[in-house]
C-alpha cells in the first residue's frame, strides 16, 4: 500500500498534519475496532517514529486516545456520565440519567465541628455540622469520593436517612423543606493519591476532577462539598452562543 500523503512544502509541522488526519479518520469511525500502532503509522504515512509519537502525544493529551507504556494505543471510551456546566445538579440523578445503577458506601455520617468549613459557610468555628462521606458507585464500579458538610441546625433530620441509595438533595427537600437555589462550583484536574486511586479503583495514569461546591438556599450558605470524580468516567459539557459572548482572553 502506498503511503498516505502529508504536505512537506508548507509551514505546518508533519506531526500536526498527522494529528488532524487521524482525528478525521476517528470521526469517520475508521478505528472503531482497532487503533494502529506507532510502526503501522510510520509505514502508512512515510514519516519518522518521532513524528508519530508527537501526534499521538497530543491526541493523548486531548483525551482522544489512551496509550500506556508498552501497549498499543486505543481509542478512549466515551465518558459514561456527562454533566452540563452552569446547572445545579445532583450526581445521583446524573448517574441514573445515564442508565446506570447508583449506590453508595457510607464511610462516615455524624455531627462534628470543622473551623475551615464553618468559615466557608459563614458560621462560627465551633458550629455543629452534619458530615457525610461516601464512596459513590455507578454500575457497581467506583465513580467518586464525596464529602459534604451542612449546618446541623438546618439538616439534623438528615441523620435519619439511609444514603446507600438516595440523593442528598432529594432527602434534604423531603425531610427539611430546603431546596438549593444557587451556588458556585470550582473544578480542578488532579492526580489522585495512591490511597484515593485504591478507593476509586482507577489506573495510575487516570486523572480526576476535584470539585468544590458551595450551595445556597434563600440567601444562606447551606452546603460545602468536596468531590473527587474519576476522569475516565465523568465529563463536563458546556454550550455557548455568540449572544452575550465576551472574550476574556486570547482564543
Amino acid at each position: 500500500m502506498a503511503p498516505r500523503t502529508l504536505s512537506r512544502s508548507g509551514t505546518e509541522p508533519l506531526w500536526r498534519q498527522l494529528q488532524r488526519e487521524l482525528l478525521t479518520r476517528l470521526d469517520a469511525g475508521e478505528f472503531a475496532d482497532r487503533f494502529p500502532g506507532e510502526l503501522a503509522l510510520v509505514d502508512e504515512y512515510g514519516v519518522s517514529r518521532h513524528t508519530v509519537r508527537q501526534a499521538l502525544r497530543q491526541l493523548r493529551a486531548e483525551g482522544v486516545i489512551v496509550a500506556e507504556r508498552g501497549r498499543q494505543p486505543r481509542v478512549a471510551p466515551p465518558a459514561e456520565i456527562a454533566q452540563p456546566m452552569g446547572a445545579l445538579y445532583s450526581l445521583f440523578a446524573s448517574v441514573e440519567a445515564a442508565g446506570l445503577s447508583q449506590h453508595s458506601v457510607v464511610r462516615t455520617f455524624d455531627v462534628r465541628a470543622d473551623a475551615l468549613v464553618a468559615e466557608r459557610l459563614n458560621l462560627e468555628a465551633s458550629t455543629p455540622l452534619i458530615y457525610l462521606e461516601r464512596l459513590r458507585l455507578a454500575g457497581d464500579e467506583p465513580l467518586a469520593l464525596d464529602r459534604v458538610w451542612l449546618p446541623a441546625d438546618l439538616a439534623q433530620l438528615l441523620l435519619q436517612a439511609d444514603f446507600t441509595h438516595t440523593g442528598l438533595y432529594a432527602e434534604l427537600a423531603r425531610r427539611t423543606g430546603i431546596k438549593l437555589d444557587h451556588g458556585r462550583e470550582e473544578v480542578h484536574a488532579v492526580i489522585p493519591t495512591a490511597a484515593e486511586r485504591a478507593q476509586l479503583a482507577c489506573a495510575h495514569d487516570v486523572a480526576a476532577f476535584a470539585i468544590n461546591r458551595l450551595s445556597h438556599a434563600r440567601g444562606r450558605p447551606v452546603e460545602w462539598r468536596h468531590t473527587l470524580v474519576r476522569g475516565d468516567r465523568f465529563a463536563l459539557t458546556a454550550e455557548f452562543s455568540a449572544a452575550g459572548y465576551r472574550l476574556l482572553g486570547p482564543a
